[in-house]
């Protein structure tokens, strides 16, 4: 073998080796060492347990209504022809002044007409009232003399006798006179006055308007004293008290008032198991289909806390601290609000997560942490 050839395999072989060795060095410190897992102990809230007597107040909301409410409408046909005032929205009016007077011109003829028809029918019968009915006759003729068609007619004189009482029935006296008196009723329906202090808070009608019988003409209302109807669950119908105080709130709750129960329905309804509660607010500032919420005070829960809803674990545990560990502690929720909850069945003394905890499961080591502590060093 060539000398030459010697020397070029011995350094292939040698730069062979070299790779190896050079690959193996690349990849050992390529190799990363695994860190030991440190054992990340969470800060936790808590709350020392103490049961007390926690009211139960149960939300319930609803519009106010009037308790004294008038819809206005017409039993009669005609055009209206005036009012005591300007017949709007707004417009307050006292008891016994006219909201409405319809034209009763010809219906007031009308029953003239069968005034005037009633008092010749009685005069027609006076010569036989004077031979037949001689004790009778002068209070018959008393009252053809007091007789006035233009007025409202009085009653008839009362018989003195069955006699006398079948002939003034036979001669269609008395028919004519509840006849007229019917009339007489229908004539003052086109007459609607104030049967009370109010303001009218709709006006469908304007004058010169012609109004037909059934047309809603308008609301009137007392806007001294309202109502607010409410349903409240069936389970709290025996704790509610006729009379009790009731905080009513707006919307905002930027207003608050007090109103008193003043009815409970006996009835429950069906589809949603609720009662109606009937609230009487009497307030200057209420308004007719105002919308509040009142809260009613159901009953006193005794040894119990009332917790946020969000610490709840499958809305019957807590997580409490035992050891430095998370413990899941099962209680019994009496009453759930909108955002709380009333809970029964944790020991006095015992150490209760009062704040969410990411991640939380039983037996996690955790570290209570003192809220104040933490409001210094966030001022930091």
């Amino acid at each position: 073998m060539d000398k030459r050839k010697i020397i070029l395999s011995f350094i292939g072989v040698l730069l062979i080796v070299l790779a190896a060795f050079g690959a193996k060095a690349i990849i050992d410190s390529n190799v990363k060492e695994v860190p030991e897992k440190s054992k990340v102990v969470k800060n936790v809230f808590v709350e020392t347990v103490e049961n007390r007597n926690v009211p139960i107040v149960v939300p319930a909301n609803g519009n106010v209504t009037a308790l004294k409410k008038l819809e206005l409408f017409s039993e009669v046909q005609g055009i209206f022809q005036r009012s005591s005032k300007d017949f709007r929205p707004g417009q307050r009016y006292k008891r016994g002044q006219v909201l409405l007077s319809i034209n009763s011109e010809e219906y007031a003829a009308s029953v003239r007409s069968a005034k005037s028809e009633l008092f010749n029918n009685i005069t027609s019968i006076m010569p036989d009232l004077r031979l037949d009915y001689p004790d009778s006759f002068q209070k018959w003729q008393d009252y053809l003399n007091d007789f006035d068609v233009n007025s409202t007619v009085k009653p008839l004189p009362e018989p003195d006798s069955d006699k006398e009482k079948y002939f003034i029935t036979g001669r269609g006296i008395q028919s004519a006179y509840y006849e007229i008196k019917n009339l007489e009723e229908r004539l003052r329906k086109f007459n609607i006055v104030a049967p009370f202090d109010g303001v009218l808070t709709e006006a469908a009608v304007n004058l010169g308007t012609l109004v037909r019988p059934g047309q809603k003409l308008g609301e009137f209302i007392d806007p001294s004293v309202y109502e607010l109807e409410v349903a409240v669950a069936k389970k709290f119908s025996d704790l509610l008290k006729i009379g009790e105080d009731v905080a009513l709130q707006d919307l905002d709750g930027n207003q608050t008032y007090t109103g008193k129960v003043s009815r409970i329905n006996a009835r429950v309804d069906r589809a949603s198991q609720t009662i109606q509660v009937f609230i009487r607010i009497e307030n200057p500032e209420i308004r007719e289909g105002m919308y509040l919420e009142a809260k009613l005070d159901a009953r006193d829960e005794e040894n119990a806390i009332e917790i946020p809803r969000e610490l709840l674990i499958d809305r019957s545990k807590v997580y409490i601290v035992k050891d430095s560990t998370l413990v899941l502690e099962e209680i019994d929720p009496v009453y759930f609000s909108s955002n709380k909850v009333v809970i029964k069945g944790l020991e006095e003394g015992e150490k209760m997560v009062s704040a969410p905890v990411p991640g939380a499961y039983p037996g996690m080591k955790v570290q209570i942490q003192n809220k104040k502590d933490t409001a210094k060093a966030e001022e930091l």
